[in-house]
């Protein structure tokens, strides 16, 4: 049975009631809740790693690491997101409610992935693959700004069906 809403019935909100409930009764949820803020401080911690090395040339190793690091939380929040996305909106991705999120979400995963394929290839020397993680990283702030965006309006939502007259 599917759990996608039809077009023509697409909440006025974020969530319908039955999405809603979805989202809460989930442990996904929690999941997506854990991971999202871990990848944010592993984000932080490789930014100034590599940071260190074009400034310094001192520290590749661990900052080349620590891009390896925050790409496979990168690729365990998508899936786990992936999973959550089915069980509330009833499809793995490109949901309507998280349509523009996951597009951006692609071209994040690529400039990271891109990141691993050179670095494991050799197919780029380490100052402009250090140049290419921050590319990435660039990408991954504009994709965690639009989901700090959705949640707050998703807060926003709960707040006025809180608020609304039963």
């Amino acid at each position: 049975m599917s759990t996608r809403t039809p077009a023509s019935r697409a909440p006025a909100g974020l969530y319908t009631a039955d999405e809603r409930a979805r989202r809460d009764a989930t442990v996904w949820t929690l999941v997506q809740g854990i991971l999202a803020p871990l990848q944010f401080v592993v984000f932080l911690v490789s930014l100034v790693l590599v940071l260190r090395y074009l400034a310094t040339g001192a520290g590749y190793d661990v900052a080349a690491w620590s891009i390896v690091v925050k790409t496979g939380v990168l690729y365990i929040i998508m899936v786990t997101g992936a999973i959550w996305e089915k069980i509330v909106f009833g499809q793995y991705l490109l949901a309507p409610a998280f349509f523009w999120e996951d597009v951006f979400s692609f071209l994040v995963i690529g400039l990271h992935t891109a990141y691993l394929w050179a670095l494991f290839s050799g197919a780029l020397a380490p100052v402009p693959l250090m140049w290419l993680a921050l590319a990435a990283y660039g990408a991954y702030v504009i994709n965690a700004v639009q989901f700090v965006l959705k949640l707050r309006a998703a807060r926003a939502q709960a707040s006025t069906l809180q608020e609304a007259p039963a």
